[in-house]
């Protein structure tokens, strides 16, 4: 029995019902509906919403799914004219030095709330999902200060382009961006002074893990002197007179590295290499079932989707496409819990508020919300990328803050500005239904796709202090100013909180 039901069920029993009429709740994936559709909903995007449940109602979800994986076929609109509000965030290096001061952070923080924007409101969610795993994987703090000028170019050149593309591509392209060259200090590394840090994170974080040696990291440094950012135009460049010259070994990786003009392709063929590595790919395996699976992935599925990595040469989409087609996916509902930053994201998408007609208000009333639950997007300091496992996300004093979240976004006192609708309970429960339970249900249904076990329902029903029996008035608080606390409510639950 979770830890949630047990603290529900230490209320008093006369309000809660007698044992004959309590559903038993013994694990968590009773907390969810069982259609298969919304499973795949709730990991594949950053949660359901009515028109994506439709959808993937319509198509079935092999032909949602083939979409998702070709996001350019799917129109955007709404995310596009958002995303042109922030015209910092998609800036190259020459329109962010153009346009701000120098070291300021203005088109980071602009990055910040595009990410949010695409999140909330794009109809590519698994392309937006696997951008967010990607700037994890590879990550670099965004805000930051020395990446003030690049951070966004980063995103719109490395990330984004090959996010659905081969991991051999995106971690060549990440390594000769100024953004990565600046955060993990190879701009600084000469042959002089080989500097290990991008060396020891690219083998430990970025491929293969632990199981290198201090020789590996050391002939992986001097490999990668010379790729370095220029001081005058803040862009990559190549630079042979800061390059280490002589035979380097790395994980069974041998390269005369005969000339410092031959340098960066020898580089390359490095990257190349661990890319295709058996332990990448069990690494990349293993994290993409942590992050679409489970916290403790079964080893069968991480298996066969090492196999598939490895049988594509690291091409994303058909590891992505037999993780969501596998049994282990299936069978895996329950065993996710939303991280601070979905669970935001999610709940403005599971309500179904627009985003306001013009401006950027709520999107960054968004940005900071996401930060105060300690996960705003790109903003892990150190180059491991945010946790993804529940264990991480369990102190009380986060889930206080996304509960006072849940109330401020369904309320619409902070953000103020999203389009709501008009009547909340006609949205959510229809014409006012005649008993408490019936209200509860109704909402339980429109937001997570289910009703409650009749313990809980009674236990909502007791906030307003009546029985899931008490016939509901129209005048009633809870059909009224008090209705708001009824969402809430649920979007502090369970039922919402498994991803």
């Amino acid at each position: 029995m979770s830890v949630a039901v047990r603290e529900q069920r230490a209320g008093n029993p006369a309000k809660v019902g007698h044992p004959a009429d309590v559903e038993e709740v013994t694990a968590t994936s009773d907390f969810l509906p069982a259609d298969p559709l919304l499973h795949l909903l709730r990991r594949a995007t950053y949660g359901p919403t009515p028109a994506s449940a439709a959808e993937i109602g319509r198509l079935g979800a092999p032909a949602w799914l083939e979409r998702q994986l070709e996001p350019a076929s799917i129109a955007d609109p709404v995310a596009t004219e958002l995303v042109a509000r922030l015209p910092l965030s998609g800036a190259t290096i020459d329109g962010v030095r153009a346009n701000t001061k120098r070291y300021g952070w203005s088109a980071m923080y602009e990055l910040g709330c595009a990410a949010v924007a695409r999140a909330v409101w794009s109809e590519r969610q698994l392309l937006e999902i696997m951008v967010d795993f990607w700037s994890n994987h590879l990550n670099v703090t965004n805000p930051s200060g020395d990446v003030w000028d690049s951070r966004p170019d980063y995103d719109r050149r490395v990330i984004r382009p090959h996010a659905l593309g081969r991991f051999a591509d995106l971690l060549k392209a990440s390594a000769r961006h100024p953004a990565m060259l600046t955060y993990l200090d190879n701009r600084f590394s000469t042959r002089a002074a080989p500097n290990e840090n991008y060396g020891r994170e690219l083998l430990e974080l970025h491929t293969v893990g632990l199981g290198y040696t201090e020789s590996d990291v050391k002939n992986a440094a001097r490999l990668l002197t010379g790729l370095t950012v220029s001081w005058d135009t803040g862009k990559y460049r190549y630079d042979a007179g800061k390059h280490a010259t002589g035979a380097v070994k790395v994980l069974g990786f041998r390269h005369t590295n005969a000339t410092a003009t031959g340098g960066e392709r020898a580089a390359l063929v490095l990257l190349d290499h661990l890319a295709l590595h058996p332990a990448t790919a069990r690494r990349i395996a293993t994290k993409l079932c942590v992050r679409f699976v489970a916290d403790e992935p079964p080893a069968s599925l991480v298996t066969r989707l090492t196999k598939v990595y490895l049988d594509n040469r690291s091409a994303i989409v058909p590891v992505l496409r037999a993780l969501f087609t596998s049994p282990e996916f299936a069978d895996s509902a329950g065993a996710k819990t939303r991280t601070p930053y979905e669970d935001i994201v999610a709940t403005v998408r599971t309500l179904g508020y627009a985003p306001e007609k013009t401006g950027t208000k709520a999107l960054m009333a968004l940005y900071w919300i996401s930060e105060s639950a300690g996960q705003a997007p790109m903003a892990w300091a150190p180059p491991n990328g945010y946790p993804d496992v529940a264990t991480a996300w369990a102190a009380p004093s986060g889930q206080v803050v996304r509960w006072n979240a849940h109330l401020n976004i369904v309320a619409g006192w902070w953000p103020s500005t999203l389009e709501r609708p008009a009547s909340l309970l006609s949205a959510f429960a229809g014409t006012v239904p005649a008993t408490y339970g019936a209200l509860i249900d109704a909402v339980a249904e429109r937001l997570v796709g289910r009703t409650m076990a009749p313990v809980h329902t009674a236990a909502i029903a007791a906030f307003y202090g009546k029985t899931p029996a008490s016939a509901l008035k129209g005048n009633d608080a809870a059909a009224g100013w008090a209705f708001v606390y009824l969402p809430a409510l649920l979007l502090n639950s369970p039922y919402f909180a498994l991803r």
